[in-house]
């Protein structure tokens, strides 16, 4: 049986939208009938709101949780999450593999989509990687922005995932917002993925996994807060990985996974994207990874455990 990633997460939207209220969102309908979920533009949004985004990024196919932390915690609240699909869930939609692009200079519009309305499109060499295209009637991408896309690059969008306009869904995040803050937060799992892929693990060996990432406080400037949730993951997460393979390949992981087995750890991240030139591109791609990592090995039993959690860096970051 083929899992619908759109169908899963179609009921997941319509709630969303129909408790906006409650969660302090707006919905819009765009001049050409894309339906708009502003997320923390002109409204306040919530982390409730951003918790429920998360679970949309995953396809329907995780669970995103507020847990206490543990007694010797830097933070008082994690995000807890875990999915059965990990290798769908996190890559095949929670990633933010779209380039959405309208325009040129300073009235241009970037943004990266993630959700599962990038299976309907099916732009992304991954997706032929991983073997899987996604078909619906309706969708929804979350893009973090601040910005609503203008209407030629909505129907840009639509027409690429094969939908009226219609019947697209965009939920717009921006990072300084605590919707956005707990959404990217969320990807602590999708993050420990896309490095094992960076990597050359196999994807069809990951067979299961969780995570857990301190929730951070906003900030209001950009800079700041896309810092601070990149901090979170860098710094304060935990993740949980079991695999199938060979037990040194496991092991192998294990110790190439965290974030501190790159050349550019030890500062907090608006730092490090500073000392860049604020360019993506100049960062060390093996950064971008979980504190600590556990790989448990399912042909042997064997785990094993990697990195550690830097309490000093993230209170640097978050104060």
């Amino acid at each position: 049986m083929i899992i619908s990633i759109n169908q899963l997460t179609a009921p997941l939207v319509e709630r969303l939208v129909e408790e906006a209220p409650q969660l302090r969102l707006a919905v819009a309908r765009q001049d050409n009938g894309v339906r708009i979920v502003d997320a923390g533009i002109q409204v306040a949004g919530g982390i409730e709101a951003g918790r429920r985004i998360a679970e949309i990024c995953l396809g329907g196919l995780g669970r995103v949780s507020l847990v206490p932390a543990g007694a010797d915690a830097a933070w008082a609240w994690e995000l807890a999450v875990s999915t059965a699909q990990p290798v769908l869930a996190c890559l095949g939609s929670q990633y933010a593999g779209w380039i959405l692009v309208h325009g040129e200079g300073k009235g241009s519009f970037f943004a990266m989509g993630s959700g599962p309305g990038r299976a309907l499109a099916y732009k992304e060499e991954l997706f032929r990687e991983m073997g899987y295209r996604d078909t619906a009637a309706s969708t929804c991408l979350v893009l973090e922005t601040d910005k609503t896309p203008p209407l030629p690059l909505l129907d840009k969008i639509a027409d690429q995932c094969g939908i009226p306009p219609e019947s697209l869904t965009l939920i717009l995040t921006p990072t300084s917002s605590l919707a956005g803050s707990v959404q990217v937060v969320a990807r602590v799992l999708e993050v420990a993925l896309h490095k094992a892929h960076f990597l050359g693990f196999p994807l069809d060996h990951i067979v299961d996994g969780m995570g857990t990432a301190p929730v951070c406080p906003p900030a209001p400037d950009f800079l700041t807060a896309m810092g601070r949730t990149n901090d979170a993951i860098l710094f304060g997460s935990r993740v949980h990985l079991f695999v199938s393979g060979e037990q040194a390949a496991a092991e192998d992981l294990a110790r190439r996974l965290p974030s501190e087995a790159s050349a550019d750890y030890g500062q907090p991240f608006a730092q490090v994207f500073k000392a860049a030139d604020h360019d993506f591109y100049k960062i060390d791609p093996l950064l971008f990874a979980p504190a600590q990592v556990t790989v448990t090995c399912l042909t042997t039993g064997r785990s094993f455990r990697a990195g550690q959690l830097n309490a000093d860096l993230l209170e640097r970051s978050f104060t």
